[in-house]
């Protein structure tokens, strides 16, 4: 079922997707700007795991709706050799594995592998579901040494409650390929796709910020409600000044929309002091609220960031934010934003987002 459906994903792949972001040019701007807008978790203040589950597209998007998993991609593991790809994985051995960071403050990793083992067959070898072979198998890869422990006692609780013997191998992760762009983040992208895991019922699920429901105004009604500045930012690419702004000091707990639809875009917990004048920010609420595109005005070559439903011109991404939070900067326009204080959030509609604080 599994090969039927990956010819959606190669139509996505044609698309233009570049692992989790969309970006807006063409094949040699992107990458080149990748690097630009891909945290990096290995120094930072998170863990990672890299679970194996079967056909990796469900397993993804299990674990991205849970609250406390920070990021995810797809790959193959711990096979033959540090090359790869979906067509010869069942030859190098290697298994369809999904790479999680999380945050230990909010999600445990016994927690995280109680989830893994519910939606798994630990005593199934080298299939899961309707998909067979030595790159569907279960394992959990580890790269911290002192994570073995916890994954040998959550595996001997659940082997515990079983008739048969637990077969999902326990390794430290050996390697790791990122598996090609159209497999990232499917099964959002392709909703009808197969997934052998029930997406129905997920622990502690995040609350999804559609892009449906934030429509774009008209251009009569933008004109009406934003102030020249704020027009001249959102809709004409602008950018206000440095320390004379609303947002470039606000401390206050609370959530920054999308100033033309009011998309959520980024919360207060992920905003810190950079020096710059600017608002900024490690990452957004939701990786897929904004979009990416290579901006290479006033001499220099950037990356722009733009919302996802409005289109709105926000500000642009720099690779050089906190390690400890993923090392992005995003650096924002106050005036393409609205600030909601948190104890405002139920009577302007977005109370479901309270739990993210």
């Amino acid at each position: 079922m599994k090969w039927i459906a990956i010819g959606l994903g190669i139509v996505v792949l044609l698309g233009g997707f570049q692992l989790f972001h969309r970006f807006r040019n063409d094949e040699d701007d992107l990458d080149r700007m990748n690097k630009e807008v891909t945290p990096d978790y290995t120094r930072s203040r998170y863990k990672e795991i890299y679970l194996a589950g079967g056909c990796f597209w469900g397993v993804e998007a299990y674990f991205n709706r849970i609250n406390g998993v920070v990021y995810t991609n797809v790959g193959y593991a711990n096979g033959q050799g540090e090359e790869t790809s979906y067509r010869t994985i069942g030859r190098t051995g290697h298994a369809e594995t999904v790479y999680i960071v999380y945050d230990p403050q909010r999600l445990s990793l016994d927690t995280l592998l109680t989830y893994y083992y519910e939606i798994i067959d630990p005593t199934s070898l080298n299939r899961q579901g309707n998909d067979v072979g030595v790159q569907y198998r279960t394992g959990i890869y580890y790269v911290d040494p002192a994570d073995k422990k916890i994954i040998e006692e959550v595996t001997a609780a659940v082997e515990s409650k079983l008739e048969e013997a637990v077969v999902t191998e326990r390794e430290p992760l050996k390697n790791y390929v990122l598996a090609e762009d159209y497999h990232q983040d499917y099964l959002d992208k392709n909703p009808g796709g197969y997934c052998h895991i029930s997406l129905a019922d997920i622990p502690n699920e995040k609350p999804v910020i559609r892009a449906r429901d934030y429509p774009k105004p008209s251009e009569e009604e933008l004109q009406e409600r934003l102030s020249t500045q704020q027009y001249q930012i959102t809709q004409g690419k602008g950018t206000e000044r440095a320390f004379d702004n609303a947002y470039w000091d606000n401390k206050e707990e609370g959530l920054y929309v999308d100033i033309v639809t009011g998309e959520p875009l980024f919360l207060s917990t992920d905003k810190f002091d950079s020096g710059t004048g600017w608002p900024s920010f490690t990452k957004p609420i939701q990786w897929d609220v904004v979009e990416y595109v290579v901006d290479t005005s006033l001499g220099m070559e950037r990356v722009e960031v733009i919302s996802r439903s409005g289109k709105t011109h926000l500000g642009h991404v720099f690779p050089d934010g906190p390690r400890a939070e993923g090392g992005l900067r995003f650096c924002m326009n106050s005036g393409a934003l609205r600030f909601i204080p948190l104890d405002k959030l139920e009577e302007e509609g977005y109370g479901s987002l309270k739990m993210l604080f």
